[in-house]
């Protein structure tokens, strides 16, 4: 996950640790989502290079366990495009390139771990809690994008200068958004994270959307630069300017 002053990659929150799957083989990918779901992880499988893609533009993850060698867009790509746009999301590949070169390439183009096939289940979450322990860093206090600030402690919130009041909620909303800059943020991954709803029955995205343009409206109002952006048919962003 992203942070501002800092990295990020542990969630506060009771909600297990998402990962993301991107393996183009049946037969691994399977055995990799049933292992990880019984050891409490929340997984997502993708088979291809453009799936991941499109989910890691979408959504947030914890761990990324990435295969190189994907149909379509491959997983350098993927990783190298992480890395430049500042995703600091912990990548584990997996692959069965195995030379020095391919090594040093896959580290050099941003991977954190790197685990050749085949390989043992048991290696794999020993590489998994390596990875979240190196990514147990103190949250940073304040966030800010541009002129705008907030402080996690005292919940104090600042435009230019001005303080913008919000509700609990609109807090919770706007301090996701910025942990998350620069990056699409779904409804149901806020509907998940920010609300704590994992099983409703009934769609929160009206809801969502309300409490948006109020947002919108309270820290975005009579500026000139605007920082929420609606990214249509899938979700929203924090940045400067236009996405």
């Amino acid at each position: 996950m992203n942070a501002v002053d800092g990295r990020i990659t542990m969630p506060t929150t009771n909600v297990p640790m998402r990962i993301l799957v991107v393996e183009d083989e049946q037969k691994v990918a399977s055995a990799l989502r049933e292992g990880l779901d019984s050891e409490g992880y929340d997984v997502v499988v993708e088979h291809t290079g453009e799936g991941a893609f499109f989910r890691l533009n979408t959504e947030a993850f914890d761990v990324i366990l990435l295969d190189l060698m994907l149909p379509g867009r491959d997983g350098l790509q993927i990783l190298r495009t992480l890395r430049q746009r500042g995703d600091k999301t912990p990548v584990l590949v997996l692959t069965a390139r195995d030379t020095l070169e391919d090594r040093v390439t896959g580290l050099d183009s941003g991977a954190d771990d790197y685990l050749v096939k085949p390989f043992a289940f048991e290696e794999v979450l020993a590489r998994l809690r390596a990875l979240l322990r190196r990514g147990r860093v103190a949250e940073p206090l304040r966030l800010r994008i541009g002129d705008l600030e907030i402080d996690v402690v005292t919940r104090k919130v600042t435009r230019g200068g001005r303080i913008v009041e919000l509700t609990v909620r609109e807090f919770e909303l706007i301090e996701y958004l910025l942990r998350h800059q620069g990056q699409i943020v779904s409804r149901g991954t806020l509907a998940r994270d920010v609300w704590k709803e994992t099983a409703r029955s009934t769609s929160l995205d009206n809801v969502i959307d309300v409490h948006i343009a109020r947002l919108r409206r309270k820290v975005d109002l009579d500026q000139p630069i605007k920082l929420i952006h609606t990214v249509r048919g899938v979700g929203f962003m924090l940045r400067e300017g236009e996405p």
